[in-house]
């Protein structure tokens, strides 16, 4: 009983939290949708930034499988791996600084539940590259 008490005092809250209405939406309404505008033109700078960076991979990895020796070959793709992993990284960040947006546009619970998940694996995703990205500095092929 006490358990069914609590969901409903949970949801009660959740309902609360949705229904208040922050100064963005109230007095500075007008900015919502430029705030929104804004997110798209980043996420679709983010697809960009992720573009370019699989069109220099693809341009590395080609020429790496043309090189003439295997350290060539290695060294090249390396220095593929680390820059696709930069680029993917400065995409990420994009991405997450849209949903950022996203969540101080949004007034449903819902809503900002879905989209901070979405920044948290994107920020995991985030520090496990950075992190592999050093590793790749940090080896010997480089």
């Amino acid at each position: 009983m006490e358990n069914d008490a609590t969901s409903e005092n949970v949801v009660e809250t959740l309902i609360e939290v949705e229904a208040k209405e922050g100064i963005l939406h109230t007095r500075l309404e007008a900015l919502l949708p430029v705030i929104e505008w804004l997110a798209a033109i980043i996420e679709v700078f983010a697809i960009i930034v992720l573009l370019i960076g699989v069109s220099r991979y693809l341009s590395c990895f080609v020429r790496a499988e043309v090189a003439s020796t295997h350290d060539t070959r290695l060294s090249r793709l390396y220095h593929g791996r680390l820059d696709l992993g930069r680029y993917v990284l400065a995409g990420l960040e994009l991405f997450i600084v849209a949903d950022l947006l996203h969540i101080a546009t949004t007034l449903k619970v819902e809503d900002l539940i879905f989209l901070g998940l979405l920044v948290l694996i994107r920020t995991v995703i985030s520090f496990f590259l950075d992190r592999e990205i050093r590793e790749l500095k940090n080896d010997d092929h480089l």
